[in-house]
């Protein structure tokens, strides 16, 4: 279920104490873990990305925490490190990344040499966050035996993954599943041929923040906006939510899928937005799917990063 660019294959028989690095670099933080070849997580850090510092710190940052939780991972299990997965928003290719603006030079990065490089391994996986954060949920969450299934994640951007046949659809360009650039209404005349991304800057956590900022002053985080009681705060997110569960339903009405999972951070406020989403599948779909919360709420994209790496290494036992 590999979904994205690949550096190295042809790693060595695992001993019993061998383990895989995942990485993920999201716009606010970066998720490191260790696992065994089953992908049960032995070691985790998490930090801040520090986006507006740029692409740079933020990856050798992660590099030094992977290499941190390398080191004393092999110490504790006389292993040794398989491969590392990689993943992060955007179209990932072997020497840039499209489409991930939310990072200054993110789209500039050869990332999987990058990873490769940096920590000297010779087998490395990178892909899309959100792809990536389908496979996990196919394969031990909640999109297990679900044809076709949607993973959709709400987080600082809006995109989704759709599995078919166990798999995840890539999609001709690699950027199937990249609802952000859905445009939400008629009056959206610009879209990504200029650089926007009309949902996505309408119900994404990034684009709540930046509208709740116009309308009440201030910096608020969309979590806060969740919480406000302020009524223009709660008018702000609940017209957000509407619209975001039209574009959900619409994506229904086109795959009839089985289920939806949803994750990402903006499910802290998972009763709202559940409840949002619910009643217009209901009413729009022929074939209403299930609604469902996704397993990894906010570590779908690491979880994923794992498994892309086991794929590579060809565990005996996942």
């Amino acid at each position: 279920m590999s979904t994205g660019a690949r550096a190295g294959t042809g790693a060595r028989a695992a001993g019993g104490g061998d383990f895989v690095l995942g990485i993920d670099v999201g716009g606010t933080k970066i998720a490191v873990a260790t696992a065994t070849r089953a992908g049960r997580v032995l070691k985790s850090d998490r930090i801040d990305t520090l986006a507006p510092y740029g692409a740079k710190q933020a990856v050798e940052r992660a590099l030094r925490t992977a290499d941190r939780l390398r080191a004393e991972t092999s110490a504790e299990t006389g292993g040794v490190c398989l491969g590392a997965g990689a993943v992060s928003p955007g179209v990932v290719h072997e020497d840039r990344i499209m489409f991930a603006p939310n990072i200054p030079g993110w789209e500039d990065l050869a990332l999987p040499a990058l990873v490769r490089d940096g920590l000297g391994l010779s087998t490395v996986a990178c892909a899309n966050d959100v792809r990536a954060g389908g496979v996990a949920e196919a394969r031990w969450g909640a999109l297990r035996d679900a044809d076709p299934g949607i993973f959709l994640s709400l987080g600082t951007g809006i995109a989704a993954a759709v599995i078919v046949g166990g798999r995840v659809l890539g999609g001709a360009h690699g950027a199937a599943g990249e609802i952000g650039y859905l445009v939400h209404d008629a009056g959206d005349t610009a879209g990504v041929a200029s650089g926007r991304a009309p949902l996505e800057e309408y119900a994404a956590g990034s684009g709540l923040a930046r509208r709740g900022a116009e309308v009440l002053g201030g910096a608020p985080d969309a979590a806060e906006l969740f919480a406000s009681a302020d009524p223009r705060a709660r008018e702000l997110v609940t017209d957000a939510l509407d619209r975001l569960a039209v574009q959900v339903a619409n994506m229904a009405v086109v795959l009839d899928p089985r289920r939806i999972a949803v994750g990402g951070g903006m499910m802290a406020s998972a009763g709202r937005i559940m409840a949002a989403l619910d009643p217009r599948l209901r009413e729009m779909v022929p074939f209403p799917p299930e609604l469902v919360v996704a397993h990894y709420l906010e570590d779908s994209a690491l979880y994923g990063a794992l498994a892309l790496i086991l794929d590579e290494v060809a565990p005996t036992d996942t």
